[in-house]
């Protein structure tokens, strides 16, 4: 496979066409407190200060909902390692990537604790950054992954390199990163299995909400995947027909700052959680949904993802 992606991103969609929005539903993830959270899961100590994690009752729903007992779960950013945690702990594999040091070691502490809590399945995390998937070192995973599931996460600004400099948007620069590293796992997806992108909400700097969902959609578009749900993984609590917010302090100060600036800012009370398959699994299902023949024969094959072609028919299951 080649070092990186050629295909263009975001996919230009016809004039006048909206990308295409899956089915929303709603997960009771926010029922416990972030660090409550942490310690159900055992994590080690120093895992909150990784801002941008996966809660683990938002990736132990999405386990549960998208892949099986012994599947492979990948995580090609991430972080201190709660969902591959959560993974291990629903008798899944664990695969993850970072690239910084910090995260590292901490996730690496977090799958030994989770072993030594009685996970048996195999956990390991690399220290790489995900256009390590599409090379020969990742040949042996085609196929094989069961689930992917990630974060859209922003990251510091290297002054050093130019596609994240301080003037560039680190929302603009993590979407397209994202948009590459979804072009690295397709080819990995085994036959009916998933990929779910956790996005927390981010602001423009005028207090409006920046929409993630279609550019996410775009980006998995153009990586050969089809949205087949939108879901709304909440982060506040339940309260019979009220939300608890769980916000931390620094938000809420920055809610406060904005209202008082005359821009009511409301607080967090979700993330959004956009799941995807691969393209052919998808037109698959609604053709079978819709009684519609599906040719089967041997010479069936996917289009080619990075200048490559994979059998369509072919994949471990």
């Amino acid at each position: 496979m080649p070092d990186r992606p050629t295909s263009p991103w975001p996919l230009p969609l016809p004039p006048g066409e909206e990308p295409l929005m899956p089915p929303l539903s709603v997960w009771p993830t926010g029922q416990r407190d972030p660090l409550a959270q942490l310690r159900d899961a055992g994590c080690v100590p120093g895992t909150e200060t990784d801002t941008e994690r996966i809660p683990p009752a938002v990736a132990a729903h999405a386990i549960a909902l998208y892949s099986r007992p012994g599947d492979l779960v990948l995580d090609p950013d991430c972080g201190a390692g709660t969902a591959l945690v959560e993974a291990l702990r629903a008798g899944r594999h664990a695969l993850g990537l970072t690239a910084r040091t910090r995260w590292w070691t901490l996730t690496r502490a977090n799958v030994t604790a989770a072993k030594t809590a009685g996970a048996w399945r195999d956990g390991s995390v690399l220290d790489a950054r995900p256009k390590v998937l599409a090379t020969v070192r990742a040949a042996g995973l085609i196929g094989r992954v069961g689930l992917v599931l990630t974060a859209l996460r922003t990251a510091p600004a290297d002054p050093n390199n130019q596609a994240s400099g301080p003037d560039r948007d680190p929302v603009e620069s993590a979407l397209a990163d994202l948009a590459a590293t979804l072009l690295y796992c397709e080819p990995l997806l085994r036959s009916g299995g998933h990929v779910a992108v956790i996005a927390r909400p981010f602001r423009h700097p005028d207090g409006s909400l920046v929409d993630l969902t279609s550019r996410l959609i775009a980006a998995a578009t153009a990586a050969g995947l089809a949205p087949v749900e939108r879901c709304i993984a909440l982060t506040a609590g339940l309260r019979g027909s009220r939300l608890v917010t769980r916000a931390s302090l620094a938000e809420r100060r920055a809610a406060a700052r904005a209202r008082a600036a005359g821009a009511p800012t409301a607080l967090t009370a979700h993330h959004e959680v956009l799941v995807f398959q691969l393209a052919h699994d998808a037109e698959l299902a609604a053709a079978t949904a819709a009684g519609i023949p599906w040719p089967t024969e041997d010479d069936v094959i996917r289009p080619a993802v990075n200048g490559v072609t994979y059998p369509g028919w072919r994949r471990a299951a």
